[in-house]
């Protein structure tokens, strides 16, 4: 019933933003236009899904906006230089592997420096940001490699809909969204998520496997973002090292405008899904609606420390 009520004024949010654009933009609620903006919030809700892991923990993975133009442009790459001009499945999917493959070393590293050293995971991810870009750059010397015309399933990942109608990224967003929901809110893992996040020292001392729980967090964000990073490459119809930029910073804004502490221990996937959505919104509604790009910087930032203000709020109420 709390987590209810926490959503309500999540909810009430939507409904304003919606009819303020409604009256800026005639045709913002249209059909299509919303059909839209759900295809268009699938990348930073994949994210977000992952970042909420991390954040209730009380960690930070800095590297996933990165992870997506590295996974893109290694996925593409790879592709490319097996398959040449031909359409094979069995090359899609070792291309697929290798790129995931790539987001699963950097997502365990994070786990296991994360949970075996001092250094924060602030430092540990922003280096990984760092390393991955470069790595990213290094592909075809920091160039756009083209998706062929013939990879018809990557490009659909993207661009694809399900019975010409429901975009084929909504359609993996929401199995993710479900997949995430059970894993956190009905596994003894998703305890173990919320016990580290909420008490670190108990967590040990109640004989969590805290190492490996911390891990998995990380594996299982990288992943995500690994994703993520397809699904963009493909709507891009190519592999851009350079994209990404600040999807990290979309990502934690969702989670925190979706209610996810900061300080870890209380969240919930449910309500990242509303702060994604929520900053879909912002972001289309403020395009659509012609404010300048500066404006909306400064909008979203307004509304990150609206949520974190809140959010410290509510921690002193219950001190």
């Amino acid at each position: 019933m709390k987590v209810v009520r926490q959503m309500v004024p999540l909810l009430a949010a939507i409904i304003i933003l919606l009819l303020l654009f409604r009256i800026w933009v005639p045709t913002f609620l249209s059909p299509e236009n919303m059909l839209d903006l759900t295809q268009q919030i699938s990348v930073n809700t994949i994210l977000a899904l992952g970042m909420t892991l991390v954040i209730l923990i009380g960690g930070i993975d800095l590297s996933v906006g990165a992870m997506v133009a590295l996974v893109g442009t290694t996925t593409v790459y790879c592709l490319s230089a097996v398959s040449g001009d031909t359409q094979n499945t069995g090359y899609l999917l070792l291309s697929i592997l290798a790129g995931l493959g790539v987001a699963s070393l950097f997502g365990i590293f994070h786990g296991i420096a994360a949970a075996k050293t001092a250094m924060p995971p602030f430092i540990i991810t922003l280096a990984s940001m760092l390393i991955a870009r470069g790595c990213a750059l290094r592909f075809n010397s920091g160039l756009p490699i083209s998706i062929g015309d013939q990879q018809t399933f990557l490009l659909a990942i993207g661009n694809g809909r399900l019975f010409d109608v429901v975009p084929v990224p909504v359609v993996i967003m929401l199995t993710l969204f479900v997949l995430m929901a059970l894993l956190l809110h009905r596994t003894r893992f998703g305890q173990h998520v919320y016990a580290l996040g909420g008490n670190r020292e108990a967590a040990l001392y109640t004989g969590i496997p805290v190492v490996r729980v911390e891990v998995m967090v990380y594996l299982i964000c990288s992943v995500l973002a690994g994703i993520a990073g397809m699904i963009h490459t493909s709507q891009l119809y190519s592999a851009e090292p350079g994209s990404g930029e600040m999807f990290e910073l979309t990502a934690i804004a969702a989670v925190v405008v979706g209610g996810t502490s900061f300080t870890g221990g209380r969240g919930t996937i449910f309500g990242t899904l509303i702060g994604a959505v929520i900053i879909g919104i912002l972001d289309k509604g403020l395009n659509q609606a012609g404010i300048h790009y500066s404006l909306q910087y400064i909008v979203k930032g307004a509304v990150i420390l609206i949520a974190v203000y809140i959010d410290v709020r509510r921690n002193r109420s219950t001190v």
